[in-house]
């Protein structure tokens, strides 16, 4: 639910800052992960709220009235960034022991996905820019660092 919040307010900050149709991958990504998210919490595959998921999901929501106070986006994208970077933290520890359990290929289409939406953005600012390029970042030292992984493993 954190990853669907944050992305589903960045695409809301971007639209807001006229990003185009740049923005609707974001926003189709954000409708998805909440679809996945309701259907893990319907199917019960991990029920388990930690004291840190309830921090991230305050602090993603904490970037609504950010917002409304400021009349401006930019600190709500930046917030939602960090806390959308924070929450890979725990698939970096897991693909670091277990690398082979990775499906590189979602990781791929995510990178993609996020070139994709800078190069159709309409509007260039910090708003619309950071989050799918850091997250684009994000995806492709993720990559390389599984990549890494599997050959060291597989050696040893």
């Amino acid at each position: 639910m954190i990853w669907s919040c944050c992305t589903f307010i960045v695409f809301l900050a971007q639209l807001d800052d006229k990003a185009g149709v740049g923005a609707w991958p974001i926003g189709v990504s954000g409708i998805i992960t909440v679809y996945v998210a309701l259907l893990a919490y319907v199917k019960k595959t991990d029920n388990m709220i930690s004291s840190i998921d309830w921090l991230f999901f305050i602090l993603a929501l904490s970037s609504i009235p950010l917002w409304y106070v400021t009349s401006d986006p930019v600190f709500s994208v930046i917030i939602l960034t960090v806390i959308d970077l924070l929450g890979f933290a725990p698939t970096f520890r897991k693909a670091y022991s277990r690398p082979f359990e990775e499906q590189l290929t979602f990781f791929v289409l995510m990178a993609v996905r996020n070139l994709i939406a800078i190069a159709a953005l309409e509007n260039y600012t910090l708003t619309t820019v950071l989050f799918p390029a850091l997250s684009a970042f994000a995806c492709l030292i993720f990559i390389m660092m599984v990549s890494v992984r599997r050959r060291v493993v597989k050696i040893q």
